[in-house]
């Protein structure tokens, strides 16, 4: 097991003195329920009850660990925030859609311990599963080698460039999350009209559902609108979102593009005799 572990534990950059603390943080319910079904996994020793154990209360444990040190790292690294700032960027980095992208950069997925009927199913791909994890296994860092290991992953992992990246939206006075309010004020700010959304489709299963919604810049009463961008979610809420965080992509892209477009002919007019 240990073996098998080495390269999630690079990954983590931890070598665990007490490895069994790790499988348990990958082991999910369903395995732990499967195994103590099998009284003959129960019969056959100390491994066996240690696999039975399942992740929950590392969840737990793991939720607040996390919450620490990122909260900890942003009151260090931006003391001009106040506390509604820094409340609403930890709640983003720590949020379950973040730590899910976290668990499959790092590959966690491979690694999970689940019933061959949940494995089947595609348990270890779902975004919730592996967030949870990915706290789990926080915890496990935790009790393993205290709160530094714990720090040192969440500044190359949670951290980093997502940090940034919600630190600009901050200073440049968007909403955090609310990209569709950002939106609405930058397009009002230009007087360039309203954007309005509208769903173009739906597939997948009733409980995988997938939305795609376009959002157009509605300038006139009557008109279809210009298309500025497509999103997608597993709601129409999130889809909505999506499509607004990538006009505003798009439209900080054309404004850069004018900019540049400006400064040059400007250099050009001035390098004339």
């Amino acid at each position: 097991m240990e073996a098998v572990l080495a390269d999630l534990e690079a990954a983590l950059g931890h070598g665990f003195a007490r490895p069994e603390l790790l499988v348990r943080a990958l082991t999910h319910r369903s395995l732990a329920n499967e195994l103590a079904a099998n009284e003959h996994a129960l019969e056959s020793g100390h491994e066996a009850a240690a696999g039975a154990a399942d992740n929950e209360r590392l969840e737990f444990l793991g939720d607040a660990v996390l919450g620490l040190v990122v909260g900890e790292a942003l009151f260090a690294s931006h003391p001009e925030w106040h506390e509604g700032e820094l409340t609403r960027v930890r709640a983003q980095l720590v949020s379950r859609q973040h730590m899910a992208e976290v668990a499959a950069a790092i590959g966690l997925g491979v690694h999970l311990r689940v019933s061959r009927g949940e494995d089947r199913g595609g348990l270890r791909r779902r975004s919730t599963v592996l967030s949870n994890t990915m706290e789990a296994v926080m915890a496990a860092l935790f009790l393993d080698g205290g709160l530094e290991p714990v720090r040192s992953f969440a500044r190359r992992w949670v951290m980093g460039e997502a940090a940034e990246q919600l630190a600009e939206e901050l200073r440049s006075g968007a909403a955090l999350g609310n990209y569709k309010s950002a939106l609405q004020e930058q397009l009002q700010a230009a007087r360039a009209g309203s954007p309005v959304y509208r769903l173009k489709s739906e597939s997948g299963p009733g409980h995988r559902k997938r939305f795609l919604v376009e959002v157009r810049l509605k300038a006139e009463e009557g008109e279809p609108g210009k298309p500025l961008a497509r999103g997608t979610g597993s709601t129409k809420k999130q889809a909505e979102q999506d499509a607004a965080r990538r006009a505003l992509g798009r439209l900080a892209a054309a404004a850069a593009k004018t900019g540049a477009l400006a400064a040059s002919a400007k250099e050009r007019e001035q390098a004339e005799p």
